[in-house]
């Protein structure tokens, strides 16, 4: 008797549109029907765009994302039913495999515009710039970013199980509430039926819900959604509370490789290509877990540089300017980045590669301390080993290197 073959429970055609797929959505809503159904236990594959629905190109300029349509983004595959999950229970998702479509064997990462979205360093990085990286097996190198080469530790950024209505009324409250308290800031994105896709089976009158009340697939939530956590790649689980009958499982925003924090917001190697995933069901988990937020077990695939070998930058919660914050992680967070980026600078680098390196490559940002007032302090550390030369610091001049030229 032979083995089954691995079946693909939502298939993406690149010579069409996201919006020409059953299997895509842009929005998280109960109403969005199952574009396919498995079984716990069972081994299937997921085919997924990448984030911007093949919006951004293999070239050597930024156009592409200064004029990148941010209410068409985050196109996941999906929903995906499984069977005999309910409300309460917990779905248990095993990654067991991601792989780059054969005939996209390349990424990118990108610095949006600071009218466009901007990132974490917007106001020192305020235009758009972008840099492609070339696979090769488990590595990725970019001639955008010379002299650097790393394994990538691929990942999807956004898994995610369907909300209820009464969760989805909550999260439509709260983030309508902060952007009341906030109308001269951007600090949520609120439903907005312009670029909104629920597939092709859904009816006009469900659609017009989900286009009115389909919240953005921006941040993570209590179901999932865009945690981009860099360690669940291979051998991972995901414990995600299940919310409606048949869970409504979703994936997308697929990594070859990613900073912690994604710091310049398109800031992963974004990339199109297939993820392998197994489910299983924990009946009732929610309540015997104490579940309020979802759980993670990062797998066993990690990059292996020892810690000795990573460069480590300190910030303060001292901006820029030099007034003091209290306890202010992102504040310090943000001063170890630049601090780290006028380093790489004394190399020849630009401002921007490094920027868009600490977006892709495998660094390490740790909260340091909390408790010393007024300075919460935050590390950023970046492996030496993905660089051909000597980044340690030495006595004596720098002399620095051609960097080669690139778009933006």
């Amino acid at each position: 008797m032979g083995i089954e073959p691995i079946k693909t429970a939502i298939k993406i055609d690149y010579s069409k549109t996201p919006y020409e797929h059953a299997g895509v959505h842009n929005r998280w809503h109960p109403a969005i029907p199952f574009a396919s159904t498995v079984k716990p236990g069972e081994v299937f594959h997921v085919e997924c765009f990448d984030w911007t629905g093949g919006q951004v190109g293999n070239n050597d300029s930024a156009d592409d994302l200064r004029s990148l349509d941010l209410n068409g983004i985050h196109f996941l595959s999906g929903p995906i039913g499984v069977e005999g999950a309910e409300p309460g229970d917990v779905l248990v998702v095993e990654i067991q495999d991601i792989q780059p479509f054969k005939d996209k064997p390349w990424g990118y990462t990108g610095i949006l515009d600071k009218e466009h979205g901007g990132g974490f360093l917007d106001t020192h990085f305020p235009d758009a710039a972008k840099a492609v990286w070339d696979f090769e097996g488990i590595f990725a190198s970019s001639r955008h970013i010379p002299h650097v080469k790393f394994p990538g530790l691929i990942h999807p950024g956004i898994l995610g199980t369907m909300p209820s209505y009464e969760l989805l009324d909550k999260w439509n409250a709260r983030e309508g509430a902060l952007a009341a308290e906030n109308p001269d800031r951007l600090v949520a994105r609120l439903p907005q039926e312009k670029g909104t896709y629920a597939g092709q089976s859904i009816s006009p009158e469900n659609f017009a819900q989900v286009a009115k009340y389909g919240v953005r697939t921006v941040p993570p939530r209590e179901h999932g959604g865009n945690a981009d956590i860099k360690n669940l790649s291979r051998g991972s689980k995901s414990f995600l509370p299940v919310f409606v009958k048949g869970a409504g499982l979703s994936v997308g925003d697929l990594h070859f490789s990613q900073g912690d924090g994604e710091i310049s917001f398109c800031g992963a190697i974004e990339m199109a290509g297939i993820i392998t995933l197994k489910t299983s069901i924990i009946k009732n988990g929610v309540k015997d877990l104490a579940l309020n937020t979802p759980i993670f077990l990062p797998g066993p695939v990690e990059n292996h540089y020892g810690p000795s070998r990573y460069l480590t930058f300190e910030g303060i919660s001292v901006d820029e300017h030099g007034k003091q914050h209290f306890l202010d992680q992102g504040v310090a967070f943000k001063q170890a980045c630049l601090q780290l980026i006028e380093y790489f600078k004394q190399f020849g680098y630009s401002g921007e590669q490094i920027y868009l390196l600490l977006s892709a490559a495998p660094v390490q940002q740790h909260i340091a301390s909390i408790v010393d007032i007024p300075n919460s302090c935050s590390t950023i550390g970046i492996p030496a080993d993905i660089f051909d030369f000597d980044i340690m610091p030495r006595e004596g001049k720098i002399e620095k290197k051609d960097m080669g030229t690139w778009g933006k």
